[in-house]
């Protein structure tokens, strides 16, 4: 599959999961934690598609469309694995994470922390969406919808 197909791929199973979830799964209290904001288009449709949450964007660096930069206060740059931390109890209704590279040695190191970061921002019933997977006792995988590749994207909600 060309990289270009791919890209496709993943950014359809991360809208058609976005809606699913808008659609099927009633989000608890809490902001919604973009964690890996880039250009803003996934930040752009959270907005208008979870308007009644804050909605809390996280990256290294600013690089996203200037329509889609969150307001003050609500766009956290820095290293994420280090910045996140103090979102650890925050009791977030949901945390989409989409910070993969590609590169199986780098995403085996984020997966090292990243597990723990998002179970510990969401609150129990809370809805986690990776595209890495999440591999932690509090997360239960949640069905995948039928038209999105397997392990393309991953699907949660937090238990405990």
């Amino acid at each position: 599959m060309s990289r270009l197909d791919s890209f496709i791929n993943r950014m359809s199973a991360q809208r058609d999961l976005l809606n699913h979830i808008r659609d099927t799964y009633p989000l608890p209290d809490g902001p919604i934690l973009e964690v890996g904001l880039g250009n803003g288009r996934t930040y752009s449709h959270l907005r208008e598609n979870f308007s009644n949450h804050r909605i809390v964007a996280f990256d290294r660096q600013l690089g996203a469309h200037k329509s889609s930069i969150p307001a003050e206060g609500d766009l956290i740059l820095g290293e994420i694995a280090e910045k996140g931390r103090d979102f650890i109890g925050c009791g977030a209704a949901m945390v989409h994470a989409d910070i993969g590279t590609g590169y199986p040695d780098k995403d085996a190191m984020t997966l090292t922390w990243l597990p723990d970061m998002v179970a510990g921002m969401l609150r129990v019933g809370g809805i986690a969406l990776c595209g890495l997977p999440l591999e932690h006792d509090s997360l239960e995988a949640l069905p995948m919808l039928d038209t999105i590749e397997k392990d393309r994207y991953f699907l949660y909600r937090r238990s405990t």
